[in-house]
């Protein structure tokens, strides 16, 4: 394999057989492939891409390449703009939704910034279409400086693509992490060439090598093909009486460093100009190919790239050559241009970094990013550019370049004012961003000298104890005093005030600019709000309540709608409902912690459903390049409108999504509510273990806390798996320890969630004066009014606890013909069983049925264990035969029927999910939505229930 490395440079391959075969099977496979060639720098993997391309080529693929460029590597879909810029003369065949994923990350079209998976789709799609005249090969070299963004969609995309006419091809240096060790795609190593191969390289580049010189670069290269080439154009340079390291260089330097002091004693050599060509088309990514220069950003301009002239003696010395195929002037191996960039001294760097900032002034994040790296003094004018940036980037998933931008738009900040809104709102985004650690050390670099404390360090402080440590005593204190200081400053606090004020001016709450001067009194109000919440402490909402009233209008009124929603639905919730339904028609326009501020409001208020679309929109996006913290929100969200509309087993996932990624960023509160709902979950599937395990861990770790919100969902799950599994006096202790009979405790959120619990707990232990008395304060309370599922319920438990049957089938009418029940089928699966027992003895046996069968259904295609053999009991009673389930086989998919087989042969769920590619949690899961379709609760049960329900198949 010879040394040249760059696009359109072609030259004899030697050896690399094995690899040239394997690369000639993955061009000529019928079907769509992945394959990544990983080596150390200089290894030869740009030439085998290069190979790769004439093969491709001749056989009449369509070619699109692209490379990383390290100066690009944190512009979100720079990258993956190089591989769809050139298709995208199609993008008007496509359908319209595909375009608008497109358009929102390319085309300056606002929208819904997608998620990976999403963005991948699109991409797919557009690349089918592409394809669909002649073979499609994407290749992609450097991809270790690739951006993230770009990267998790080629991963995506490479995981994707069998069954199609497109292949991607990727070469990464394994000295460098990067998105591509994680993307489980297939891998060709590239490792140095065998000692005959070496030497047969070196012979047919250099044939008259002296034998010295040529047993000393056989030694020092130790068959990597760059350093085979150059190593001799070295020798020739130096005197041959030097010691060997003078020549080389010290053997325990790893190899590419050796190399990149080679390349840079010819670079010195050069005469300045040159060496500044250089230095531009360095930090600019120069001989990128063509029609894939422009990053992303509604300001892209396709194909510019900084394009080096006047550079011939670069070209002699081997530190350039000339493409081929557009003449333009490319680096000749990577190092070269990271030799180019570490010689060069900061003026020279700033002076480069200044020209490709006016060169790309119609590209705001490429300027911004160059403008950063020339600017020394304070300028306001580059700091605005950087702000811009930073909105762009958090719009479509950049939060953390967002963060880099605002540190260094503050950095050049020309005052004080400036500077502490753009250090408070980097914090803003680094916090949402999962990195407390990060945001608290950017407040406190902002803080003036002899300060203890400022608005802003309180918010990072108070981020931190709270999500890190559940800490919401002493973080109330803080945030509490924090917002009394704006009081006691009149409320006249604005960009001309005092110099206290001027550290807490920030963004408007839709975007990262310049805003409101009051945004982090906002941001504190909001986090107070959260304390509260998970505090769910009437003493500590009070408090909370009273110091916003008497923070008048400098309290905004989304602040408010929070308060009421978040605190107590059953007081302050009425009329909102209008409002949460409002915003979730223009999610979009808002920043990701805003939409989960309102899903907190429309959860409480039972109103997710219409946030969840945009909510499984965006999460993929924030957790894996943007606010990561909000993403886990997200998903918390995703979870209970999951739970709520019976999607179980998708609950399940999102759960542990979430506990994963809670544990692994350090958020401890987030984990411990992951597991308090996971615990929810399994009580309503009838894993009464899992859920009191699951119970115990939150309750042992929340409550010393007085995280009463927590403590609520733990003593939540201890009632539902009580009523599940029959012991009703247990679920009448767990429901009377969250609120009285005939009360709903104030600021206990749960209060109002669990009547039915209470209603039916206490019916089932005779106290029936208690159940009527709850189901009556339900009623007076206006529950109906406040969300349709405790409409619902208030009218299923009046209508339990009646004792004349016209108003308890009045109410059985009310509940099952809501609307919006069918929104609630766990609930209304529950009403109808109550609703059939009681016309069972009132009216008799063949009067129930129509509502005991729909019930029994409801909870078997829920996966309610419990619930299911109650209700089956129920129909037994009201004289329907014995079966083995009211679904039968016929229910299952073909993957639940497989699982359920290799089960029943008894193979652990380890072992069905090596056989069928699946995680034993995945197996786990389709078991469980199994069991209850077949009537059973144990895996003992499978084998005669299959075997029963096949013969009355047959």
């Amino acid at each position: 394999m010879t040394g040249s490395q760059r696009w359109g440079v072609t030259t004899t391959m030697v050896g690399r057989e094995e690899e040239r075969a394997q690369l000639a099977a993955f061009l000529g496979s019928d079907t769509g492939r992945a394959l990544v060639l990983r080596g150390e720098a200089g290894v030869g993997k740009s030439s085998l891409l290069g190979h790769a391309v004439a093969l491709a080529e001749q056989e009449g693929h369509v070619v699109v390449r692209a490379a990383g460029v390290e100066a690009e590597s944190e512009l979100p879909y720079a990258g993956l703009h190089q591989f769809l810029h050139p298709l995208l003369a199609d993008v008007e065949r496509l359908d319209d939704g595909t375009r608008a994923v497109l358009d929102a990350v390319f085309g300056g079209v606002q929208g819904d910034p997608p998620s990976v998976m999403t963005l991948g789709i699109a991409a797919l799609n557009l690349l089918s279409l592409a394809a669909a005249q002649r073979p499609l090969l994407l290749v992609l070299d450097d991809g270790q400086w690739l951006d993230d963004a770009s990267a998790d969609v080629c991963g995506f995309v490479g995981r994707r693509l069998a069954g199609g006419p497109v292949k991607l091809l990727v070469a990464v240096r394994t000295d460098l992490t990067s998105r591509f060790d994680t993307a489980a795609l297939p891998e060709l190593p590239v490792d140095a060439l065998p000692d005959e191969e070496a030497a047969l390289l070196l012979d047919h580049r250099y044939p008259d090598l002296g034998r010295q010189a040529r047993r000393i670069v056989l030694d020092q290269a130790q068959g990597n093909p760059l350093a085979l080439v150059e190593l001799p154009v070295h020798l020739a340079g130096r005197s041959s009486d030097l010691p060997l390291e003078d020549l080389i260089g010290e053997r325990g330097v790893p190899l590419p460093r050796r190399l990149q002091r080679l390349f840079g004693a010819r670079i010195a050599a050069l005469d300045e100009q040159v060496r500044a060509e250089l230095l531009t088309g360095a930090l600019d990514g120069a001989g990128t190919p063509r029609g894939a220069g422009a990053s992303s950003g509604t300001d892209a301009v396709p194909g510019t790239r900084y394009a080096m002239r006047d550079a011939d003696t670069a070209v002699a010395t081997g530190l350039l050559d000339i493409d081929a195929v557009t003449g333009d002037l490319v680096f000749r191996h990577p190092l070269v241009r990271s030799a180019v960039m570490r010689m060069a001294t900061p003026n020279q760097r700033r002076a480069a970094h200044l020209a490709l900032a006016q060169l790309h002034r119609e590209n705001l994040e490429r300027r911004a990013t160059h403008l950063a790296a020339a600017t020394v003094d304070p300028d306001e004018e580059v700091a605005d550019v950087l702000e811009a940036a930073a909105e762009s980037a958090t719009r479509r998933g950049g939060a953390l370049a967002a963060v880099s931008w605002l540190t260094r738009a503050a950095e050049l900040s020309e005052n004080r004012t400036d500077r502490s809104r753009r250090l408070t709102d980097a914090a803003f985004v680094a916090g949402h961003a999962a990195r407390l650690g990060q945001a608290h050390r950017l407040v406190q670099a902002d803080l003036a000298p002899g300060s203890t404390e400022s608005p802003a360090s309180v918010l990072a402080a108070a981020y931190r104890a709270l999500y890190q440590d559940g800490d919401v005593r002493s973080t109330h204190r803080q945030v509490s005093a924090a917002i009394e200081k704006f009081r006691e400053r009149g409320r006249t606090v604005t960009s001309s005030g005092t110099a206290a004020a001027s550290a807490v001016g920030s963004t408007a709450a839709s975007t990262v600019g310049k805003a409101e001067p009051d945004e982090v009194l906002t941001r504190l109000v909001v986090l107070l709000l959260a304390i509260s919440q998970f505090g769910g402490d009437r003493a500590v909402w009070e408090s909370t309540r009273e110091l916003l009233a008497s923070m008048g209008d400098l309290v905004t009124e989304h602040s408010r709608l929070f308060s009421d929603t978040w605190s107590d639905v059953t007081r302050h919730g009425a009329g909102w409902a209008g409002p949460v339904r409002q915003a979730a028609a223009d999610l979009s326009n808002l920043e990701p912690w805003d939409v989960t501020r309102f899903g907190a409001a429309a959860y409480h208020l039972d109103l997710l459903s219409h946030y969840r679309p945009h909510l499984q929109r965006v999460v993929d996006r924030e957790l894996e390049s943007g606010a990561v913290a909000t993403g886990m929100v997200m998903l918390h969200q995703i979870m209970l409108d999951q739970m709520a509309t019976g999607e179980w087993a998708e609950a399940e996932e999102s759960g542990q999504r979430g506990l994963d990624l809670a544990v692994e960023h350090g958020h401890r509160l987030f984990a411990a509510q992951s597991r308090a709902y996971l615990a929810q979950l399994a009580a309503l599937r009838g894993q009464v273990g899992r859920a009191r395990d699951l119970q115990a861990e939150v309750d042992a770790w929340a409550r010393p806390r007085g995280l009463g919100f927590l403590t609520q969902v733990a003593d939540s799950a201890g009632a539902t798996a009580a009523l599940g599994s029959g012991d009703y006096e247990a679920a009448y202790l767990y429901a009377i320890g969250i609120t009285q009979p005939g009360t709903f405790r104030p600021y206990t959120y749960q209060a109002s969630r669990t009547l039915l619990d209470l209603v039916e707990a206490a019916q089932h232990t005779g106290r029936v004066e208690q159940a009527r008395a709850h189901a009556l304060a339900a009623r007076d309370a206006g529950l109906p009014s406040v969300s349709p599922r405790l409409a619902l319920i208030t009218y299923g438990a009046l209508a339990m606890t009646a004792e004349d049957e016209r108003e308890a089938a009045e109410m059985f009418v009310r509940a099952e013909s809501h609307p919006e029940a069918a929104r609630f089928p766990f609930e209304l699966a529950r009403i109808r069983l109550a609703h059939g027992v009681r016309v069972c003895h009132v009216q008799g046996r063949a009067a129930a049925r129509p509502y005991l069968v729909p019930a029994a259904e409801a909870f078997e295609r829920l996966g309610a264990a419990g619930w299911t053999e109650r209700a089956r009991a129920e129909l037994r009673a009201a004289g329907t035969p014995p079966r083995v389930s009211t679904l039968n086989l016929a229910s299952l998919t073909w993957q639940e029927r497989r699982i359920a087989d290799l089960a029943a042969s008894g193979l652990t769920n380890k072992e069905i999910g090596e056989r069928m590619h699946l995680s034993p949690r995945t197996v786990s899961s389709h078991l469980y939505r199994v069991f209850p379709k077949l009537g059973i609760t144990a895996r003992a049960a499978l084998r005669d229930a299959l075997s029963r329900t096949d013969a009355a198949r047959a």
